[in-house]
């Protein structure tokens, strides 16, 4: 199926990925991030807008689908959960101006699940009211990359809205598992510079026995240790060793990008710790694909 979308806050392009894999074609896209724009320009050769607050909506390209992964700080658990306090809070108003002027058949919008239940629930609910305004039909539910065969714990909501008020929508209700085995290097193969040193290790065995082999160690803020079978949510400005691979090594960049369903033919171009930004804050590309593809058929669908 052949359809023209448009990438706001691209990062490196998760929905990108996504959307090519199903045969779209992407006509505009915008980030301020200098670094995740040279990785989406040496990927994609387009060269990604700047600050969407700059830009005229009338002046972007008319496409099928518009896809945002809007500023999720203002409502992580991570952050201070300002919301619409928060200036990145109100960008969601700049994605709501270009759906107003630009009228797609169908959006995709991706946050952290904490939008679920910010300020009692009343953010989304202002956020839906405002796309519904607009004119669409709007579905959200929070989807899990564990279940859509990526080896991460990475719960997100989706918005997914439609021109069309007649189509009728389903999140694909999926449990595929995704295997560490597939995403891990050998350690062998790993540049000694990814091993924690001696005493960490020590620190984290002594406090931790893992039942997972492969498995991810985890340490929270407070020092507890898990470990599991997965990977827990990559985060864009985490501690350098607060995942490590059966204890003793972080996660190459490579693999972190991986983690986040990105192809080993994605070129890594910029150093380790702004690929290690950049692919904390994808989108899973797995999980958009499928409900994509869900959201492409029920509008081809209701046109009959």
């Amino acid at each position: 199926m052949k359809f023209t979308y448009i990438d706001l806050f691209s990062g490196i392009g998760g929905f990108h990925q996504a959307a090519d894999a199903l045969g779209g074609k992407c006509v505009f896209a915008c980030e301020t991030d200098a670094e995740a724009k040279r990785a989406y320009m040496e990927n994609y050769k387009l060269i990604p807008y700047g600050d969407i607050t700059r830009i005229v909506a009338s002046e972007i390209p008319c496409h099928d689908v518009l896809f945002a992964g809007f500023p999720c700080q203002p409502f992580s658990i991570i952050g201070k959960k300002l919301g619409f306090d928060d200036i990145r809070g109100t960008l969601f108003f700049d994605i709501a101006r270009i759906l107003k002027e630009k009228k797609p058949k169908i959006f995709i919008l991706e946050n952290v699940k904490q939008l679920k239940t910010h300020n009692k629930g009343k953010t989304l609910k202002t956020i839906l009211k405002n796309l519904e305004n607009i004119g669409y039909k709007v579905y959200n539910d929070v989807l899990n990359a564990l279940d859509f065969g990526l080896p991460q714990k990475r719960e997100r909501i989706i918005i997914v809205g439609f021109l069309n008020k007649a189509v009728n929508f389903s999140y694909p209700n999926l449990k595929l598992q995704g295997r560490l085995e597939n995403i891990l290097e050998k350690d062998n193969a790993v540049n000694s510079k990814y091993f924690a040193s001696e005493t960490i290790v020590k620190k984290r065995k002594a406090k931790h026995k893992s039942a997972f082999y492969p498995g991810i160690w985890h340490e929270n803020k407070a020092g507890n240790i898990s470990s599991y079978p997965y990977s827990c949510a990559l985060r864009a400005g985490a501690s350098y060793n607060y995942l490590l691979v059966n204890g003793i090594r972080r996660l190459t960049p490579r693999e972190m990008l991986r983690l986040q369903g990105f192809p080993d033919s994605f070129e890594i171009v910029c150093n380790d710790s702004q690929t290690r930004k950049q692919a904390g804050n994808a989108v899973p590309v797995n999980v958009i694909k499928i409900v994509l593809q869900e959201a492409l058929d029920a509008e081809s669908k209701t046109k009959g």
